[in-house]
C-alpha cells in the first residue's frame, strides 16, 4: 500500500486543494478488503480482523483525502469498544468530496449499524448497505460487495 499524507495545514474540506487528493480511498477492515477487489483503481488501507481502535491506532495520525472515501468499520469492535467514539475520530480525519459508510448486516451488528448511521448523519456522507451475506452474515457475498461497489460507482460518478 502506498501511503498518503494530508499536510496538517490542509485542514478544512472548504480549504483543501482538490488537485493533490486520490480519486479514491478505501479504508477499514476485512470487508473494506473484499470491496476493494471489486474498486481496484482505490487505495485501500485495511487489515482483516482490524477494530476500530487497531485502525486508528495504525492511521489516526495521518489526515486521508480522496474524492471518494469509503469506510468499513466496527463490525469487529467487541462490546463495550466504544466504537461510537472510535468511528467519529477516524471520520473528523477525512477530508472526501464524497463519503460513503458500508452498513454492517443491521441484525448481526445492530450497534454498530446505528452508529455507522450516526455519524453519516451528523457529516452528511452517504450510507450503502447490501443483503447479499456469506453463511456466516457477517461479510458480504462476491455479489454483495459487488453491489458495494457498483453503489459506490454510481453515486460518486467513478
Amino acid at each position: 500500500m502506498t501511503a498518503f499524507v494530508v499536510p496538517a495545514t490542509a485542514g478544512s474540506l472548504s480549504a483543501y486543494d482538490y488537485s493533490t487528493m486520490l480519486d479514491c480511498l478505501i479504508i477499514g477492515d476485512s470487508i473494506a478488503i473484499g470491496t476493494h477487489q471489486f474498486r481496484p483503481e482505490c487505495v485501500a488501507y485495511a487489515r482483516s480482523g482490524i477494530t476500530s481502535h487497531g485502525w486508528n491506532k495504525l492511521f489516526g495520525n495521518n489526515l486521508l483525502a480522496a474524492e471518494t472515501v469509503i469506510i468499513s468499520l466496527g463490525t469487529n469492535d467487541w462490546e463495550g469498544a466504544n466504537t461510537y467514539a472510535k468511528l467519529r475520530e477516524i471520520r473528523a480525519k477525512i477530508t472526501g468530496k464524497q463519503v460513503f459508510w458500508i452498513a454492517p448486516n443491521q441484525t448481526s451488528r445492530p450497534l454498530v449499524y446505528q452508529d455507522v448511521n450516526t455519524i453519516a448523519g451528523i457529516f452528511g456522507d452517504e450510507v450503502i448497505s447490501t443483503n447479499r451475506y456469506q453463511q456466516d452474515k457477517i461479510h458480504p457475498s462476491w455479489a454483495g460487495y459487488r453491489e458495494l461497489a457498483n453503489k459506490s460507482r454510481i453515486k460518486s460518478g467513478q
